[in-house]
């Protein structure tokens, strides 16, 4: 039944590839832990061990709900196939998890990165890479490309708020030009529309004439926009060291990730005045609720500034 759910949340349901391996782990770890008996295991009391199990391994709060989280979908998929008649993981009380507001950049830091890597997206750049003709195995040549690559998934992940597979998922037709918008495919297979500044729409143009020269002809319309100096498509951990590689300095600390940039933008727009509901659509959001979680980060700033520069904050209120 375990390969059937897999089937079913792939073909049915339309989770990536990423959220299918999660979900094969979870439950062929609870296979291991009741010794293959798995239908027969899916009880109250068997699931309330197996979450002990799992606390005493010292797993996260957050990783053992991920793991409950599971079983609870994987059991409403055996009750809509009349193997059980409710779901035991409802009825497991879960730890308490500490809420982590999401983490983000600071504006000034990605100004500076920008500001400090523009060279790398601009035209004589894409002069020098044209001048070793076609696919340069030249160092040097290498070299370019993949700053020009680097910076421009920095641009499209903080530019647009996309996530990281749907970065490694865009085609080279996704991009139009013309309207100066960008084409998604997002989660549980839904097609988005993403507005693209100008001067990103530039960078896109440059870095598919770069492509361009290194291959010695345009990207198919089908192909990925975003590819390695091997020519190859983007994978999730090229994409994560990229991040890592190009933030590396600049004021930035903490967890350095494709999804901070995607917060780190949802904030921005927010603290900006844009409303939830354009947040929510640009970053493909399934309801507002998961959108809501970016306003503590603003209430947070917005107490630390009001404690600061208030003349009764600064005082603690009394009229000394």
């Amino acid at each position: 039944m375990i390969d059937a759910y897999i089937t079913y949340i792939r073909d049915i349901r339309r989770y990536s590839p990423r959220t299918q391996d999660i979900y094969r782990d979870v439950l062929d770890d609870f296979a291991r832990f009741c010794d293959g008996e798995v239908t027969a295991s899916l009880t109250p009391s068997m699931l309330r061990r197996y979450e002990a199990d799992l606390m005493n391994r010292g797993m996260k709060p957050r990783t053992v709900h991920q793991h409950m989280s599971v079983l609870s979908g994987f059991c409403r998929f055996l009750m809509q196939k009349g193997v059980l008649k409710s779901n035991p993981a409802r009825n497991v009380k879960r730890p308490k998890m500490e809420k982590r507001l999401p983490e983000y950049y600071q504006e000034r830091s990605m100004d500076e990165y920008f500001a400090d890597t523009d060279h790398w997206a601009g035209e004589d750049e894409l002069e020098i890479l044209r001048s070793y003709g076609p696919v340069p195995r030249d160092k040097a040549a290498v070299e370019i490309y993949r700053h020009r690559l680097r910076r421009l998934m920095i641009s499209l992940l903080y530019g647009t708020g996309i996530r990281r597979a749907e970065l490694i998922g865009l085609k080279a037709g996704s991009f139009d030009p013309s309207r100066q918008v960008l084409r998604v495919h997002g989660k549980g297979d839904k097609m988005r529309e993403i507005p693209v500044i100008p001067s990103l729409c530039h960078e896109i143009c440059l870095y598919l004439q770069a492509v361009e020269s290194m291959r010695g002809g345009a990207s198919p319309a089908d192909g990925p926009l975003l590819v390695t100096e091997k020519g190859r498509a983007l994978y999730p951990e090229y994409v994560d060291r990229a991040v890592k590689t190009e933030l590396d300095g600049y004021g930035i600390t903490g967890r350095k990730s494709p999804h901070v940039l995607r917060h780190s933008v949802a904030t921005a727009l927010l603290d900006d005045g844009a409303d939830l509901n354009s947040i929510k659509e640009m970053l493909g959001h399934a309801s507002l609720a998961a959108t809501q979680v970016y306003t503590h980060n603003s209430v947070d700033r917005l107490k630390k500034v009001y404690n600061n520069a208030h003349p009764r904050a600064k005082n603690g209120g009394s009229n000394d």
